[in-house]
């Protein structure tokens, strides 16, 4: 395992200078699911969840996240995204709801936490738009399922 980088040598937090690194085209893909009662998802499949079109705002909650994870993560560096695409995927038999996201930029510095933090923040809105309902919701297995460009390469998970 490499050494962690956000920490200098007597040990304190640090952002990682990366301006040495080459720019490169980075992608990262990250996935996570919501679970839900049957009658929750029913709502959302049917569009009528009292606060509107659940997926169609958790899509636009999770690119705006994404591009504000600097300002979220406080050793992030800002990166200037060129894509970020959502897509969810529902599950009627197991009641999920799961949400996958690409992220792309030409950068210094990989974009898998863009990728990370917009699934988070899709789930939790789906989560918000549906709590008056199901409180008993649960977001998991969030993770990273692809990084590619810069130094290390491409890395599937």
């Amino acid at each position: 395992m490499s050494e962690l980088t956000h920490f200098d040598g007597q040990g304190q937090a640090h952002m990682v200078d990366v301006g040495s690194k080459t720019e490169t085209e980075r992608i990262a893909i990250a996935t996570g699911k919501i679970s839900m009662l049957a009658s929750t998802l029913a709502l959302v499949i049917k569009g009528n969840a009292n606060k509107g079109d659940v997926l169609g705002i958790a899509r636009i909650a999770a690119i705006q996240a994404s591009k504000r994870t600097s300002e979220l993560i406080p050793l992030c560096h800002p990166i200037s995204l060129t894509k970020v695409s959502v897509d969810f995927n529902v599950d009627e038999k197991n009641n999920t709801i799961q949400c996958s996201v690409t992220a792309k930029c030409t950068a210094k510095t990989g974009v898998e936490m863009e990728a990370l933090t917009a699934t988070s923040i899709a789930l939790l809105t789906i989560y918000d738009m549906l709590k008056a309902v199901d409180r008993g919701m649960v977001m998991s297995e969030i993770k990273l399922l692809e990084k590619q460009g810069g130094k290390s390469g491409h890395w599937i998970g």
